[in-house]
């Protein structure tokens, strides 16, 4: 079993042919995916901002992380969820696009920046005394940017790869066939 063949088999579920088939389905969910990257990122950057000691100044550190935290992982939960419902419509197309990868390399990474920082940074109170942000809040803060800045680039640039040649999976699936209906992969190199 290849890679390409679990993919076509995830895409071709009954859910996510009918996500990628509806009308309203996937440009409903992939304008809440888009919509919540500026909610969800904006929140992100509010607390980096915090910081790096350029915005919100005269609001403590733990104040700003405490308050953003459930609505970060409400926007979290809608962002995964959204992005598991329009990759699982479209897998044939993504699971060797580079940047498709590349993305989902960066979101391991930012659980890992979230794990290593956690005690240090987002669950220090000593920082709301800190009269200037210590060197590994700011480390964190501009990691998060970058980590952040990253994803977002990768995201946008999936739609402009164009593999250099069709696989036989994608053709049967975009051609309407199913593989279990018997359609031959055989191409006759001759012609």
């Amino acid at each position: 079993m290849t890679l390409e063949s679990i993919a076509a088999a995830i895409q071709n579920t009954e859910f996510f042919t009918a996500m990628r088939e509806s009308q309203l389905v996937y440009p409903v969910t992939l304008s809440i995916h888009l919509t919540n990257i500026g909610i969800f990122g904006g929140l992100i950057l509010v607390t980096n901002l915090r910081l790096l000691g350029l915005a919100l100044t005269g609001i403590p550190v733990s104040d700003i992380i405490r308050g953003t935290r459930p609505w970060k992982w409400v926007g979290f939960f809608i962002q995964i969820s959204a992005g598991i419902m329009l990759g699982g419509a479209k897998l044939l197309n993504y699971y060797n696009n580079p940047y498709f990868i590349i993305k989902m390399l960066l979101l391991a990474l930012v659980a890992v920046h979230a794990f290593y920082f956690r005690r240090s940074v987002y669950r220090n109170p000593e920082l709301d005394k800190a009269t200037v942000m210590p060197r590994e809040a700011k480390m964190a803060a501009i990691l998060s940017i970058v980590l952040w800045v990253g994803i977002l680039s990768m995201g946008r640039w999936i739609a402009y790869y164009e593999p250099k040649e069709e696989s036989p999976a994608r053709a049967v699936v975009e051609g309407g066939l199913e593989p279990a209906q018997g359609f031959s992969l055989a191409i006759d190199r001759r012609s």
